[in-house]
Parts: structure tokens; sequence; C-alpha cells
């Protein structure tokens, strides 16, 4: 069975899944030798049929929006699923990009490790929270993942989102860490395997657009943040007031990111029309065509890069 890269999207990130989808395969040496698939929140019924509905997340009950920005994230949890309990899978976010051999990964040696992923810095690490955004899984050690109905738990209050998230229910000695360049938040060097635009006020394709997601509402740093946070969203609504996404402070990673939509117009993949209905639905930033000009090609992919 081949490994199959499972990336976990909505409509407004579905962009930015098909130009992960492109990275994948452009800079994969053996491109043939795994599968992708994007699996979207609006595609399943158990996430659709919440909204509205009340959950548990960090301690505090929450509105399951479908249209905010990381409803998704449930989906990391579906791949052992859909594979049968067999194989590897391998999960990643819709805002991470591959820029060197995926293959080098999916390939990697679990050494028993049920799930490969990498760790959180700050307040999150030092309370053992891991990264789910990019896990490298063996199926088969995860029969006990049932996507449905630990989603349902939430809004039975019995599964904290933040816990399932983090990999906190999980046992911390099934669990490896492989190194932070195939999960890096941020950060494009030449070390990066597989680059996250993690932070989301900054996302370069968001530039400009009103913020379309709720902020974290729990701050053990400075507790009186997160109550004002809650406090705007119940006088004001889910968005009010968060004003519009900034720039990446890299310019390097908006390159990066125009570099690979263009090519996947030159190549078909995506379309100009396309581009313009992301616009409209305020999924893309709006300048997008003419950033799209002025982004140079990309160097070939490192794969094909003569030794």
């Amino acid at each position: 069975m081949k490994p199959c890269i499972f990336i976990q999207a909505n409509d407004r990130q579905y962009l930015g899944a098909r130009v992960s989808r492109y990275s994948l395969y452009r800079n994969a040496s053996r491109p043939d030798a795994f599968d992708v698939r994007i699996l979207r929140a609006e595609e399943h019924d158990f996430l659709m049929r919440r909204e509205g509905e009340k959950f548990l997340r960090d301690g505090y009950a929450r509105v399951w929006r479908v249209d905010d920005l990381q409803s998704f994230t449930p989906l990391r949890f579906m791949p052992p699923e859909a594979m049968g309990y067999e194989g590897r899978a391998l999960v990643i976010d819709p805002d991470v990009f591959s820029v060197r051999d995926v293959c080098e990964l999916l390939e990697r040696d679990m050494q028993g490790k049920a799930i490969l992923c990498r760790g959180r810095s700050g307040s999150k690490g030092r309370r053992g929270h891991l990264a789910s955004s990019v896990m490298l899984l063996d199926c088969a050690k995860l029969t006990h993942w049932r996507c449905e109905e630990q989603f349902d738990e939430m809004f039975a209050f019995r599964r904290d989102y933040m816990d399932w998230i983090s990999l906190k229910l999980e046992p911390r000695e099934t669990i490896g860490l492989f190194e932070e360049e195939w999960n890096d938040f941020d950060r494009l060097t030449d070390r990066t395997r597989l680059i996250h635009n993690t932070k989301r006020w900054t996302q370069p394709w968001k530039t400009g657009l009103p913020v379309d997601f709720t902020p974290s509402e729990t701050t053990r740093t400075f507790p009186p943040l997160g109550w004002i946070r809650r406090a705007r969203r119940r006088l004001f609504g889910e968005y009010a007031l968060l004003g519009h996404y900034k720039p990446h402070p890299d310019p390097n990673q908006e390159r990066f990111f125009f570099g690979l939509v263009r090519e996947c117009v030159e190549k078909g993949e995506i379309s100009e029309a396309e581009l313009r209905d992301e616009m409209r639905a305020n999924h893309l930033r709006h300048d997008a065509l003419e950033v799209l000009e002025r982004t140079p090609a990309l160097s070939a992919p490192p794969a094909a890069t003569p030794a």
C-alpha cells in the first residue's frame, strides 16, 4: 500500500491545500511513490451538523463554526480510519508547503512509534503540547482513532479540543519527535523541508483581507487578555473588531508561496478564473494577480537538481 498524504482543508483554505498538493509532487524525488488526498470540512456531514453548537475548548464553551478558518483541524484524526488502519499516512494542514523531498519523511524509520511530530515552543511546549499539524502516522497502531465519534465527545463536554489537537490524550511513549524542519513554523532556511505558515495573522495569501478566525481566548501569561477577547466575541460577534491580515514579515516566504501559485497557473493546475473566484470570496488577497506578475520564477526542484 502506498503511503498517503492527507491535507485537511475547508473552503477558506482550499486554495492553500491545492498549492500544498502541487508542492509535494513538485519537490518529490519519486512523486509516484505516494498519493495525496484533500479532506474538506464541508464534505463531512458530522462537522456540518454541529454548526452553532457549543463545544469544549481549553476549558471554555465555544461555538462551532464550519466557516471558521481552521474548522478542518478535527480531520487530522481521520486518516487512519480512511486508510483502513493500514500503512502510513502523513497529515498536513493546508498552510504547509513542501520545500524539499517529502519521500525522506514518508520512508523514515519510526522506531515502533505510532506518531512522529514536532514539539511546541513557549507556554504550550511547557504544558506538554505537541504539534498535530504535521504528523507521520503508523495507521495500524492507531485503531483507537475514531474521528467522528471523538469529535462528538467535544459537544458532550467529555473531550477538550485543545487536549485532543495537542496530542495530550495519546500515550506519550507512542509518540516520537522529528526535526523541526519537517514542520518549520514561519521559518524558511536551507534546512527547511516543510514550511508551515502557522501564524494566521500573516499568511501570505491573506494580506489585507478581513480577519476570519477567532483568536485564542486563553492566555496564561496575561489572563485579562483572554477575558477581553471573550467579551469582544460575545458583544460584537465572531470576527468583529479583529482588523485585517498583515503582510508576512519574511518577503521570501511570500515569494515562495506565490512562486508555487505561478507554476500552478502556468501548468494549468489552477486557472486565473479560479483565482478571481477566490478573491471575490475573500479567500485570496485582492492584489494576488499583481503579486504574481512581480514574483520571480522558483529555482528548479531540489530533487531534480544535478548533484
